[in-house]
């Protein structure tokens, strides 16, 4: 059983020592720990720092890519080198390393695909009030439309599977976080959390540039995931609100004209009626346009899953006969 620890770093020249050595170098259940640092294109000594510590991998970006596009290339390189379960963790040092045994703990028990590092929240004393809240109002939305019960969404402390990790794909740049708890709970996958602990806070956040940079990203890339799973549900709720509001003023202009026999000045009614039953009859169709669009996506998402599935199988094969 080989455990791959993934560390997206972006100019964590001072910081990353200190994550590096914070790092379990055993395991129960787990033969092999390797080390996967990706360099999001640093301008600092990151990279020197990652080959000076002997780390096993080594993903360097020619220019800073965004950590949504870090963490997916952690996970192909991990499935790649053979990755039985994949860590994520930060090279900021925020989350300590003796968590990642509990981390793991339920995959190896084979009780869930993806587990996810609840942090205590509240008891951070660098994030503020405002922060905490919104934190938890985020975490709240995103438990209501992925149908999970994760406490800490934008938590990167997380555990997946190697299966878990073939049917990951993030299409956002800013974060995967949301994302990946989304797509996770629409697709059914058993996604569960344990409470950790974090250390002091060693640099500004480079992701949040301010909470209303945060949440206006953050609320962009949720509704986004959330169309691409469940576009009908959103176009047909706004479709017939349309629909039926345009109806029932033609309906009383229709009243006017009929019972009470003077429709003259009531024209404008009868305009607005018909372009509010345009609108929402349109809606509604692009609602089932979306929809379909939406069941190829699944389509195309269980075709990169098997295509992963015989690349990484035959790679496995290829290794183990190399062993033999």
């Amino acid at each position: 059983m080989k455990l791959i620890i993934q560390i997206p770093c972006y100019n964590e020249e001072k910081n990353l020592p200190a994550t590096l050595n914070d790092l379990p170098k055993s395991i129960s259940g787990i033969d092999k720990i390797e080390i996967l640092v990706i360099d999001d294109g640093s301008t600092d000594n990151t990279a020197k720092v990652a080959k000076e510590f002997g780390v096993h991998h080594l993903i360097q970006f020619p220019k800073n890519k965004g950590l949504a596009n870090a963490f997916m290339a952690g996970l192909e390189a991990s499935l790649k080198a053979g990755a039985d379960i994949i860590v994520n963790t930060d090279g900021d040092n925020q989350y300590k390393g003796k968590y990642i045994e509990k981390l793991i703990k339920p995959i190896l028990e084979g009780k869930a695909e993806i587990v996810i590092g609840e942090r205590p929240i509240y008891k951070i004393k660098h994030f503020s009030f405002l922060k905490k809240i919104f934190q938890r109002l985020g975490s709240w939305v995103v438990k209501k439309i992925s149908q999970t019960n994760i406490p800490d969404a934008p938590s990167g402390f997380r555990a997946f599977s190697r299966d878990a990790a073939m049917r990951i794909n993030v299409l956002g740049e800013y974060t995967y976080t949301l994302e990946t708890i989304i797509q996770a709970g629409r697709n059914n996958m058993v996604i569960t959390y344990i409470p950790i602990e974090v250390n002091e806070n060693a640099r500004k956040s480079r992701l949040m540039k301010s909470i209303w940079h945060y949440i206006f990203k953050s609320t962009g890339g949720i509704l986004r995931t959330y169309l691409l799973y469940r576009p009908l549900k959103i176009f047909t709720t706004i479709g017939l609100t349309i629909f039926g509001l345009g109806l029932l003023i033609g309906l009383r202009f229709l009243y006017i004209l009929l019972i009470i026999g003077d429709g003259k000045g009531h024209i404008q009614s009868l305009i607005l009626a018909a372009v509010l039953l345009i609108i929402g009859f349109n809606i509604l169709i692009l609602g089932l346009v979306t929809d379909l669009i939406a069941s190829n996506r699944k389509f195309l998402e269980n075709i990169i899953y098997k295509i992963r599935k015989i690349e990484y199988s035959k790679r496995d094969s290829n290794t183990n006969n190399k062993n033999l």
